[in-house]
């Protein structure tokens, strides 16, 4: 329940604070390329249970269609805006209201797309157990996962074999530990990536 209310108050708050810089992202994406300016993609939440989870758009039209694999900086689909949305974690904002309406929290294991959720094997599942978040433990050890990928012959590859299992062995342990303390942690250090 308390971190319930957190997530309430603190992604009210910051729709209310940061609505002129949203304003603004919405105006320079729909302007710079076609396609508007959100990005919605049907993600795996809490129980297995399925939502639009939404993002600036950083990704010319009908981009999904190649893969939902990201390949860093040269990944052909990214917009020049687009790029820069993505070095700051700015195109994440819209999550916020994900968040208020209870899909998300603001911390908790990343929400997967559920061609790669199906290949999560029992254990893997218990991620499932917790509402997913803006950021984790796992998002920070991977901040760069983008860029990874852009140096592998055989990017999917790498995010199954390699990336994915990584990131939910640290998830699992969330899910088994977590703490609010823990949280505030998660989201201090996560804030320190991206301005550091």
């Amino acid at each position: 329940m308390v971190k319930r209310i957190f997530d309430i108050l603190v992604s009210g708050l910051a729709l209310m604070l940061l609505s002129p810089l949203l304003l603004l992202i919405v105006l320079v994406v729909a302007s710079t390329s076609p396609g508007g300016a959100f990005f919605r993609q049907v993600r795996v939440g809490r129980n297995g249970r399925t939502f639009r989870l939404l993002k600036f758009r950083s990704m010319r039209p009908d981009s999904e269609a190649k893969g939902q694999i990201t390949v860093g900086g040269r990944d052909p689909r990214i917009t020049p805006v687009g790029y820069f949305l993505r070095r700051s974690k700015l195109d994440e904002l819209p999550q916020l209201m994900n968040v208020l309406v209870g899909d998300m929290s603001i911390v908790g294991p990343r929400p997967e797309v559920p061609k790669y959720v199906a290949l999560y094997t029992p254990e893997q599942r218990e991620v499932l157990r917790v509402r997913p978040g803006i950021t984790s433990a796992a998002s920070i050890a991977y901040i760069d996962e983008n860029e990874l990928l852009g140096r592998s012959a055989d990017p999917e590859r790498t995010y199954l074999e390699e990336v994915m299992p990584a990131k939910l062995k640290l998830d699992i342990d969330y899910v088994a530990h977590h703490t609010f303390l823990m949280d505030l942690v998660i989201i201090y250090r996560t804030f320190i990536r991206i301005f550091r």
